[in-house]
C-alpha cells in the first residue's frame, strides 16, 4: 500500500488494533496481498466512542464559519492528494484508476457543499401566544455523535457524505469502513488531521462488522446510526438502532429500471447507458438493471447496448486505459455465476459475457441477459455487479407497472423526447431520484436516498445536512 500503515484513529492518534484477529486487504486484480492489520477489540471500541462524545463537546460548540474554515482546509489537502489517494482506492478497491480520481475529487465538492450549507443553517422565529414571553425560536442543533458504517464500492464517496454532513453540522463520528478498503477512509482522516481537526471529532475503528456495530450502536456516547449497504444488514442496525433509541439513517440497496420509450433514440441511449451500467463493475447501488425497451426499439437499443458492453477494455484499473475492472472479492464471481445460470434456466439468452474472464484477479466479463422471466432470481435480487437485463414493453403504463414491482424504490430512469411521457415517468416510478434523459441523479447538491426497502433519509444536498440535526424550541419569557 502506498499509505502508512493500516490502523485505527482514535482520539486523534493513529493506534494499532488490540485484538487478536488480524485482516487482510487484497487487490482484486490480482489478488495479492497489500496489507494486514489487527482488529479492533472491546476496549478499542470504548475509547472511541469516549472519544468521540469529547471531540463532540469541543466541535459542538465551534462556530459553524470556524468549522467551514477547518474543513475546508481539509478538502483542499484532499485535492491536492487526490492522485495518491486515488492510487491507494483502485489498489484496494479495484475500479479504473480515471473513476477512482473523479470519486476522491467528488468527495471533497461533496464535503465542502455540507460545510457551506451549514453556515446559512436558518432558524424559525415563532410568534408567542403568551403576553410576557419575548421570542420563541425553532433552531437546528447537532444531534451528537455519529456512528456511521460504510461498505467498499465507493471508499471516498460514502465516507466523506457521512463525515461531510455530521462534521458539518457540529457532530463528532466513529467512522467504520469495510475492512477490505481501509486505506481510502485513511487517506481521508489524514487530511482532516492535518488540517487541524481537534482530537476525538473524527475517529476511526476496523474489525470484526457485527461486533462495531453491534457495540457502538449500544454505547451511550453513540446519538445517531448512519449505514450504507444491504437491505438485510440495514434492517438488523435499524432494529438495534430502534432498541437503544437512536437516530437512524439507512441508505440501501436497489434494482434500478430504465424505460425506453419508443420516442427515444435507441443508439443514444445504448451509448449513455453502458458506461452507467458497467461503471464500478457494475458494483453500484443506484446502477441500472432492468431495461424495458419499447418493442419497436429493442433490435437497435439491443445491437448498440452489447457492442457497446462488449467494447470495454477490461483491465487492472491502474494500466492507461482500463474502463472495466475487477469486482471486489473472488466470491462475487461465483454469485454472478449463479445469478446467470439461473437466468437463463428461467429462459434467458446471454448476449454477451455471462462468464469469469480467464485472468489472474476476480473479473467477470459485462453481461447482458434478454428475456429471462420474472421467476429469475436476478430479476427479483440486486446483482451488485455487471450483469444487465433486457425486455420489451408495450404499453407505457405496464412499463411503470413492471419497473415498481419490486419492494426496493432508490432509482428509477426514462428516456423520452415527449414532455408529456417525461412528466408521466417523473411522478409514476417508485425511486427516490428519478433520473429523466440521464443518469446523473446523484450530486453533491442533491439529496440522495430511496424509498421502500431502499432506505430511510437522506445524505447528501441540504438533506444530507439536515439528518445530522436535531430541532430544538427555545422559548423566552420576561423574568
Amino acid at each position: 500500500m502506498p499509505d502508512p500503515e493500516i490502523s485505527l484513529y482514535i482520539d486523534g492518534a493513529f493506534v494499532a488494533g488490540r485484538g487478536t484477529r488480524r485482516l487482510r486487504v487484497l487487490n482484486p486484480a490480482d489478488g495479492a496481498p497489500l496489507a494486514d492489520y489487527a482488529a479492533a477489540d472491546e476496549a478499542d471500541l470504548a475509547a472511541a466512542a469516549g472519544a468521540a462524545a469529547r471531540g463532540f463537546a469541543v466541535w459542538s460548540r465551534t462556530l459553524p464559519l470556524e468549522r467551514f474554515r477547518l474543513i475546508t482546509r481539509a478538502t483542499a489537502l484532499i485535492r491536492e492528494r487526490a492522485p495518491a489517494i486515488a492510487r491507494t482506492l483502485t489498489l484496494e478497491q479495484g475500479k479504473p484508476l480515471a473513476e477512482a480520481l473523479r470519486e476522491v475529487q467528488l468527495s471533497a465538492d461533496i464535503i465542502d457543499f455540507l460545510a457551506e450549507e451549514a453556515k446559512r443553517l436558518a432558524a424559525r422565529g415563532v410568534p408567542p401566544r403568551l403576553p410576557n414571553v419575548l421570542s420563541q425560536t425553532v433552531a437546528r442543533v447537532p444531534v451528537g455523535p455519529v456512528a456511521a458504517f460504510t461498505p467498499w464500492n465507493f471508499p471516498a464517496n460514502l465516507p466523506a457524505r457521512k463525515i461531510g454532513g455530521a462534521l458539518a453540522a457540529g457532530c463528532s463520528v466513529v467512522l467504520k469502513p469495510d475492512e477490505q478498503v481501509p486505506g481510502t477512509a485513511l487517506a481521508l482522516l489524514r487530511a482532516f488531521r492535518d488540517a487541524g481537526l481537534p482530537p476525538g471529532v473524527l475517529n476511526l475503528v476496523l474489525g470484526d462488522p457485527p461486533q462495531i456495530s453491534s457495540t457502538l450502536i449500544a454505547h451511550p456516547a453513540i446519538a445517531k446510526v448512519s449505514f450504507t449497504g444491504s437491505v438485510p444488514v440495514g434492517r438488523q442496525l435499524g432494529e438495534l438502532a430502534a432498541r437503544h433509541l437512536k437516530r437512524y439513517t439507512a441508505e440501501l440497496g436497489g434494482h434500478a429500471p430504465v424505460i425506453v420509450c419508443a420516442d427515444a433514440d435507441p443508439a443514444a441511449v445504448a451509448k449513455l447507458a453502458v458506461p452507467a451500467k458497467f461503471r464500478n463493475a457494475g458494483q453500484v447501488c443506484a446502477s441500472p438493471i432492468r431495461f424495458l425497451v419499447h418493442r419497436s426499439r429493442i433490435d437497435a437499443f439491443r445491437d448498440a447496448f452489447v457492442a457497446g458492453a462488449r467494447a470495454l477494455k477490461v483491465g487492472n484499473g491502474l494500466d492507461d486505459g482500463t474502463q472495466f475492472g475487477p469486482l471486489i472479492h473472488e466470491r462475487r464471481l461465483a454469485e454472478m455465476q449463479r445469478l446467470v445460470d439461473d437466468a437463463v434456466a428461467c429462459g434467458g439468452r446471454v448476449l454477451c459475457g455471462g462468464h469469469r474472464i480467464d485472468r489472474p484477479g476476480w473479473f467477470y466479463a459485462p453481461t447482458v441477459i434478454e428475456g429471462a422471466s420474472d421467476a429469475a432470481q436476478v430479476q427479483r435480487q440486486e446483482p451488485f455487479g455487471p450483469i444487465a437485463l433486457l425486455d420489451a414493453f408495450d404499453d407505457l403504463d405496464d412499463a411503470v407497472r413492471r419497473a415498481n414491482a419490486l419492494p426496493y424504490g432508490l432509482a428509477a430512469y426514462g428516456f423520452t423526447h415527449d414532455l408529456a411521457a417525461a412528466h408521466r415517468l417523473g411522478q409514476g416510478l417508485q425511486a427516490g431520484m428519478v433520473g429523466i434523459n440521464h443518469f446523473g441523479v446523484s450530486q453533491p447538491e442533491t439529496p440522495f436516498g430511496g424509498v421502500k426497502d431502499s432506505g430511510l433519509g437522506h445524505e447528501s444536498g441540504l438533506e444530507g445536512l439536515l439528518s445530522y440535526t436535531e430541532l430544538k424550541l427555545i422559548s423566552v419569557a420576561a423574568p
